[in-house]
């Protein structure tokens, strides 16, 4: 009986060891699934942050290619803003010389009307004449720059020719006569002379 006894009871503890190995082993596969099953969640996870990481990146490039260009526009707009404060500096009397243009004319008139060796009109002559220079050299101080291009060689970007005259005394294109002076404000053409030019 003894022998029974002990065989029932090897039998028993091999039981409970296969019981128990079984429930390790069923465990082990569960732990397996699930160790599976976070791996695979995991590698979705990653792949969703890698494409969120590239999404991001692709953004901050076109933000970046954005700020490069807003600061090349108000750079732009910055050097466009200086250059027409530049010009307003220069050309902000050329409509109040434009007015005065005739006066500087009428005065050159006067001269030319007056003899500066009879007595009667010395005096006036020499007045108009002090005037009409201080006047010029007043206006010169601005930038106003007188074109009288007596026997100079004719150019239409300063002069305006009147007429052509056969002439012995000038060779051809060249101004033989000027009927009015032109004038240029900072190098900028404000009135073309008026000149005769010769045909040589």
């Amino acid at each position: 009986m003894s022998n029974e006894t002990n065989k029932a009871q090897d039998n028993q503890v091999e039981e409970i060891v296969e019981g128990e190995l079984l429930n390790e082993n069923g465990a082990e596969a569960t732990d397996e699934a699930s160790l599976m099953d976070e791996l695979t969640q995991a590698n979705f996870r990653v792949e969703e942050l890698e494409k969120a990481l590239q999404e991001a990146e692709a953004k901050v490039e076109a933000q970046k290619d954005s700020v490069i260009r807003a600061a090349a526009e108000v750079d732009n707009i910055r050097r466009r803003s200086a250059m027409d404060v530049e010009k307003a500096h220069k050309f902000a009397l050329e409509k109040f010389i434009n007015e005065l243009l005739p006066v500087l004319d009428n005065m050159e008139r006067a001269l030319q009307g007056t003899d500066a060796e009879a007595e009667a009109t010395k005096a006036i002559y020499e007045g108009v004449e002090l005037t009409a220079k201080s006047f010029v050299s007043a206006v010169e101080k601005f930038g106003l720059v007188q074109v009288d291009p007596q026997g100079d060689a004719f150019n239409p970007e300063l002069h305006q020719a009147i007429g052509m005259q056969p002439s012995a005394d000038f060779p051809a294109n060249t101004v033989m006569m000027v009927m009015q002076k032109g004038y240029t404000l900072n190098e900028r053409l404000l009135r073309p002379a008026m000149v005769m030019v010769s045909q040589g």
